[in-house]
């Protein structure tokens, strides 16, 4: 598929918008990892896909540059209080699973990269001391990866910030995996 044919899929799999960028044009900011730290979504040392068993910042991005293009995909949702995870949980469990969707139909190898750290375990099994169940679909987070979001949206032409009410999600499809290092490409 090419990236035009990604960007249609994405639209019509019900995203409200999806541009491509290259991923050395992505801004890492490392300091984002204390975000994670402060766990307020539960998944810090609790789930494989998340820091600290996610990788080091430098990890991360390397996972991420490894890769030349990105797809980058938004949701829009309706959302009286976007401080209730009760409201928050459910959509973005359906903007990854959009996610996913589109990645099995493109047929070809990349990273996902969710609004969310990975669910497809209640509980991860990093909890329970065991390997992790599905190595291959596990995913991480915008936040896991320290990417600046609001500078990724506007390099991509998105809204960061909507309406009252409207919340938005951001994930990334990483794609065309780079047959030099990064540093060689340029």
């Amino acid at each position: 598929m090419t990236g035009k044919e990604l960007i249609e899929l994405a639209l019509e799999l019900g995203f409200a918008d999806a541009a491509l960028i290259d991923t050395a044009d992505l801004v890492f900011v490392p300091a984002f990892r204390s975000l994670c730290e402060e766990n307020e979504c539960g998944k810090y040392g609790a789930n494989y896909a998340c820091p600290p068993d996610c990788g080091t910042t430098e990890e991360m991005k390397a996972k991420v540059l490894r890769w030349k293009q990105a797809l980058v995909m938004q949701s829009m949702w309706d959302v009286e209080d976007p401080l209730d995870s009760a409201q928050i949980k459910p959509v973005k469990a359906k903007h990854n699973q959009l996610t996913r969707r589109l990645i099995d139909q493109a047929g070809r190898p990349g990273l996902m990269i969710g609004a969310s750290g990975c669910s497809l375990c209640t509980p991860c099994a990093v909890t329970e001391g065991k390997p992790c169940r599905f190595p291959e679909l596990q995913y991480s987070c915008m936040s896991a990866y320290c990417i600046f979001v609001k500078e990724m949206a506007e390099r991509c032409h998105m809204d960061y910030d909507c309406a009252p009410g409207i919340t938005t999600f951001f994930s990334m499809y990483c794609f065309d995996e780079r047959t030099v290092p990064l540093s060689q490409a340029r």
